[in-house]
């Protein structure tokens, strides 16, 4: 009897421990495409969060739309979501992969701007210096009409 007990309480015991908590869906999303989703997703809600008011004037549903991009419907996302979550760590990676992929792109976006910033700058230096010299050449055109006009009255006297 305690053989026995013993037995069923180590099939238990494997049964419970069994590290598959969620089944693997039929139609489970590849961990890149996923990784993609997310990514897409974390821009998304960073919009949103940004200037709500920015997605409001869409007609579609836009993370419709981002499944649809990558030809996923919302319940094979749910699932694989559910599935690739259940799995604490490799879930953990797939967000700090977002996540450096993420920082790289700000990084980029800030080098962007600082470029368009010094463009900016150098373009309202370059108009300055025109205007300048658009003025002086004004007031030598000024001069020259003047000392034309005094030589005209110098000349009909």
């Amino acid at each position: 009897m305690k053989k026995i007990i013993i037995i069923i309480s180590v099939l238990f015991f494997a049964v419970g421990c069994k590290k598959e908590l969620v089944k693997k869906p039929e139609r489970l999303v590849e961990r890149d495409k996923m990784i993609d989703i997310m990514y897409d997703l974390s821009l998304l809600e960073a919009i949103k969060y940004q200037n709500p008011m920015s997605l409001d004037s869409c007609d579609t549903n836009p993370t419709r739309f981002i499944l649809k991009k990558y030809k996923v419907d919302s319940l094979q996302f749910v699932k694989s979501n559910m599935y690739y979550a259940a799995d604490y760590n490799g879930y953990k990676d797939m967000f700090d992969e977002v996540g450096s992929r993420l920082e790289k792109n700000e990084k980029k976006m800030d080098s962007l701007i600082k470029l368009e910033n010094k463009k900016k700058q150098l373009l309202k230096k370059k108009s300055k210096i025109i205007k300048k010299d658009s003025i002086k050449a004004k007031e030598g055109l000024v001069k020259a009409v003047k000392a034309d006009s005094l030589k005209k009255k110098a000349t009909l006297k």
